[in-house]
């Protein structure tokens, strides 16, 4: 087994590489505006510090969000991109599971991340492994009696721990992990579990949107003439 796995639901740039006992290589730039120039150069970086190439992976692992549209796209497009190419499996997994694996916890907890618009995406978990529900965005104040005083980590949760009153060790892990992402899908397919497929999940509509009352100010195109092979 060789995993190639990748988030880019949350301002980390992360990429792993996994050969289903251990993580052999892992880059985990953090810059929310530039995915699309960081994603493939830590891809190359990953493959060359573990001396593997393209042509050795088994399989793609890709963060599925929840997380804005822009960012989560690409990382989509591109683990589909590859695998495609390559004739590889693409599997998906939810983002704040790879966040909840990366904690260790054996105990109930909530993970939370920054949705912006004074959102969070959230889920709560039984234990690192087990989601109990979600994942879900709202505002952090409509949610604040079900995760006051309740263990929590993530970036959205350290944003507004005001109400996420419960911070575990400031907050950390604080965004996704490519290596927790590519550990959580070696020991699942290990088992035997079927992977979910790499759907995104955007959980509200993107903010680009097409303005209303669109005025048209180019006429209309005429159809061309059409005549017939014989000059009729």
């Amino acid at each position: 087994m060789l995993l190639l796995a990748l988030d880019t639901a949350t301002p980390a740039v992360t990429v792993a590489l996994h050969d289903g006992e251990r993580v052999l290589a892992a880059a985990d730039p953090v810059d929310a505006r530039r995915h699309g120039e960081l994603l493939l150069p830590g891809i190359d970086g990953v493959l060359r510090a573990a001396s593997r190439s393209l042509d050795a992976l088994t399989g793609i692992v890709v963060g599925t969000g929840p997380g804005p549209y822009t960012g989560l796209r690409v990382g989509l497009a591109t683990a589909q991109a590859i695998g495609a190419a390559r004739e590889l499996p693409v599997h998906g997994l939810c983002t704040l599971d790879g966040i909840a694996w990366a904690t260790g916890r054996d105990e109930p907890f909530v993970v939370a991340t920054d949705a912006r618009r004074k959102e969070v995406y959230w889920a709560r978990y039984a234990d690192a492994r087990t989601r109990e529900s979600g994942p879900a965005v709202d505002r952090p104040q409509d949610i604040a009696g079900r995760v006051a005083g309740v263990p929590a980590v993530g970036a959205g949760a350290v944003l507004y721990a005001g109400v996420f009153t419960g911070l575990l060790g400031e907050g950390r892990p604080l965004h996704a992990s490519a290596a927790a992402l590519a550990a959580l899908a070696a020991e699942k397919l290990a088992a035997g579990e079927a992977l979910p497929a790499p759907l995104p999940r955007y959980l509200r509509r993107p903010d680009a949107q097409v303005p209303k009352n669109y005025k048209v100010v180019t006429p209309p195109l005429s159809a061309a003439p059409v005549r017939r092979a014989d000059g009729g």
